[in-house]
């Protein structure tokens, strides 16, 4: 993984139009044009949630996740829209930026479990981070994904 990342968490107010543009941009790009998924990624969530980017040293946008707060998809805080620029990828900064996102959940809604949503291809990743399975995997706009939880723990 890259030295020297800027890591940042956001509220909704603190995003600059600037910065909002390209954690938009970069969220299209992967879930809508890469994936090649037509679907409303602009959802009306995003107000109400903190959202983290990380960049590299000369500023570019490498990764980005929301975190939603308990009660807005579910009955626990959420990690969601978790991306990494293509050209970021393999270099561990998805784990990095799912650690991140736990530490910053567990900040904000400390002894509650975490929730996510992920694609089932990325099944034994996010174990291998502490979620664990607890749905039958499931279309979501074309995509099969599962739902996921970790547990809280110090």
């Amino acid at each position: 993984m890259r030295l020297n990342l800027d890591w940042r968490w956001h509220s909704w107010r603190e995003l600059d139009v600037d910065t909002l543009y390209e954690c938009l941009r970069l969220r299209v790009d992967c879930f809508v044009v890469e994936q090649k998924c037509a679907y409303p990624e602009i959802d009306g969530l995003d107000p109400r949630c903190d959202h983290l980017t990380v960049r590299e040293p000369a500023g570019a946008l490498l990764g980005y996740l929301r975190l939603l707060p308990p009660g807005l998809k579910g009955d626990e805080p959420a990690l969601g829209r978790l991306v990494v620029r293509d050209e970021a990828r393999g270099q561990g900064l998805a784990r990095a930026l799912v650690a991140e996102g736990v530490r910053g959940c567990q900040a904000r809604y400390p002894e509650q479990d975490i929730y996510l949503s992920g694609q089932q291809h990325l099944e034994e990743f996010y174990q291998s981070m502490g979620f664990q399975v607890i749905s039958q995997p499931y279309l979501d706009d074309g995509i099969w994904h599962v739902d996921m939880l970790k547990a809280w723990s110090r």
